[in-house]
């Protein structure tokens, strides 16, 4: 399972040789990948004509390319905006909260995330194929996708320690600096050309996508709730599978917090560059994972439902199986004593059994 920006072809359809040889590389002779392009086919067409693009069959051939429309940006931040302001009004009758709800199209964008990532992990899994995903700058949808396809495949992605390193691995830290695709000049030490515009940062940028809540007046032009929406997408998961979760709804609700507004450094700046060289958030903040794997809070967080599960779990995705999520998007409206008080009593059981 691999991840990357977009190629960048251009109007003229440039090629990059070493691209090329590069995902040559890593099928063997005969063998056939799939490329993943979380974009419209007429999105991607638009892409080439502003500098980005798609792989040339012609170049890439033993590499499918199939298109995924996932939204991002402003059509995601109006729909999350659309799901608040149902959610607080409690004077909505039945017809009407029904008809906001869908017309928010939340629900479809946790259908459309799941669906996408179900077809990575089937690439992967079922056809034994090499998978690529990627949008256009690679810090948005293919992060919601390649997460997501781990958690459905990989079971140790799904405690809680692996949980929090498929956090670091792929939304926020950079394990290596890779050069954006198609470029020109060289990088001492890196064999293949790299963008004009220096190596970028992987990760998500949450300063920018996370700048403001729903309830905010001001609107950012670069907000948008692709973290909101992968942790949807795993409470999804963990009410289909309420087994093969070593961590709970807790969790995900401390992440979201977290995520807009923390005592912890963990999701501050847009990259790990900005983290490490620019703020130093290592030497002045500290970590929200240290906090929550303490012994006292870390019980907290834990499933006591837990069974360890090494199988693939394949959600379902009709959409008779995609539900509101209740504990975050109603929190402040639905009293959640007896709901808490059940947990508990659910924990006291299981440990004393």
């Amino acid at each position: 399972l691999l991840r990357s920006s977009q190629p960048l072809t251009g109007p003229n359809r440039r090629r990059c040789r070493e691209d090329e040889k590069l995902l040559g590389t890593i099928l063997d002779e005969g063998e056939r990948g799939f490329i993943i392009d979380t974009r419209s086919a007429q999105a991607a067409k638009q892409a080439r004509m502003s500098g980005g693009g798609t792989e040339p069959k012609s170049s890439y051939s033993q590499w499918r390319r199939l298109h995924r429309a996932l939204d991002r940006g402003r059509p995601l931040q109006e729909s999350f905006i659309r799901l608040v302001e149902a959610c607080s009004d409690p004077s909505l009758s039945m017809d009407r909260w029904l008809s906001r709800l869908e017309s928010s199209r939340w629900l479809g964008h946790v259908k459309a995330a799941l669906s996408t990532a179900c077809l990575a992990a089937q690439c992967l899994d079922r056809e034994g194929s090499n998978v690529l995903v990627h949008g256009a700058e690679g810090t948005d949808t293919t992060l919601l996708v390649t997460a997501l396809a781990q958690l459905i495949l990989d079971p140790s992605c799904r405690t809680l320690e692996g949980f929090q390193g498929l956090l670091e691995r792929e939304w926020i830290q950079v394990r290596a600096a890779v050069p954006k695709r198609v470029g020109i000049p060289r990088l001492a030490g890196w064999p293949h050309p790299i963008s004009p515009f220096g190596v970028p940062q992987a990760g998500h940028p949450f300063q920018l996508r996370c700048a403001r809540s729903a309830s905010s007046h001001g609107r950012g032009k670069q907000e948008a709730p692709l973290f909101l929406l992968f942790l949807d997408c795993v409470w999804q998961l963990s009410r289909q599978f309420p087994f093969s979760l070593e961590f709970g709804e807790q969790l995900l609700l401390t992440l979201f917090d977290n995520a807009y507004a923390s005592a912890y450094g963990t999701f501050l700046c847009n990259n790990e560059k900005e983290r490490s060289v620019l703020c130093k958030v290592k030497e002045s903040t500290h970590s929200l994972w240290a906090w929550l794997n303490r012994p006292e809070e870390k019980h907290k967080f834990l499933n006591p439902l837990y069974s360890h599960n090494p199988l693939v779990i394949w959600p379902s995705v009709e959409p008779q199986s995609i539900q509101l999520w209740q504990g975050l998007f109603l929190r402040w409206i639905r009293p959640s004593q007896h709901l808490d008080e059940a947990w508990v009593e659910i924990q006291r059981l299981v440990e004393g059994n």
